[in-house]
């Protein structure tokens, strides 16, 4: 899963990076509104947590942008604004869910699973070709009717391929899915982890298009 997090508050920001890591979910995070729709444009985001208090462009704002240039991605409000008024002014404003902070990262990362679901649906969560079938929604993957296990980061791979099959992907946004914006990434991690993924799944299961990047065929 794939997180674009706008938070100004470092230790705020730091501490959710940290909690959604562990459940292999993969952060972007901006400290203020700007750049936030070419981040959009250049990424696919499964989700927004966005803060409204920011400095530069307040987060109303920038929700007003979002929804203004057409970004349909869910959107979940984190704030300390707690009044009824700015609840009712966040959701009618285009957000999909407000949580209040201090919040429990139980809970954040519940309603967080919840929006994805809500906004997936069952599109694309099934992809069948030859042999393989890959259930991205109930993380079941399958090779000749044999089950087969991948990891983490290997299903956030399979995950981004699957969405949008026939489309390809470069290796440095495959990165960014696995590890954010976090520097000093192996320069050979993406291959490591496709290498592994061929060698589970199949060698034809992703295809790799020299000079450009990785995809997965059109399902059948």
């Amino acid at each position: 899963m794939n997180l674009l997090l706008i938070e100004d508050d470092a230790l705020i920001g730091d501490s959710i990076r940290q909690a959604l890591a562990t459940e292999d979910m993969a952060i972007s995070w901006h400290r203020n509104g700007a750049g936030v729709l070419k981040a959009l444009q250049d990424v696919r985001y499964d989700a927004v947590l966005l803060d409204l208090s920011l400095p530069c462009l307040d987060g109303i704002e920038v929700l007003k942008a979002l929804r203004g240039a057409g970004h349909e991605v869910p959107v979940l409000i984190l704030t300390a604004r707690d009044t009824v008024a700015d609840r009712v002014r966040g959701l009618d404003c285009g957000a999909d869910d407000y949580l209040v902070k201090p919040f429990d990262f139980d809970e954040l990362l519940a309603r967080v699973r919840a929006l994805v679901r809500r906004a997936r649906g069952r599109r694309q969560l099934l992809y069948l070709s030859e042999s393989l079938m890959l259930d991205i929604d109930a993380h079941v993957a399958m090779v000749d009717g044999q089950p087969v296990t991948l990891s983490g980061k290997e299903w956030a791979i399979v995950d981004l391929l699957v969405a949008r099959p026939g489309m390809i992907f470069s290796r440095t946004k495959l990165e960014e899915r696995l590890y954010g914006n976090v520097a000093d990434v192996d320069s050979n991690v993406v291959e490591v982890h496709i290498h592994s993924l061929r060698r589970k799944l199949g060698q034809h299961a992703i295809v790799n298009v020299r000079g450009l990047g990785y995809m997965v065929a059109k399902s059948k």
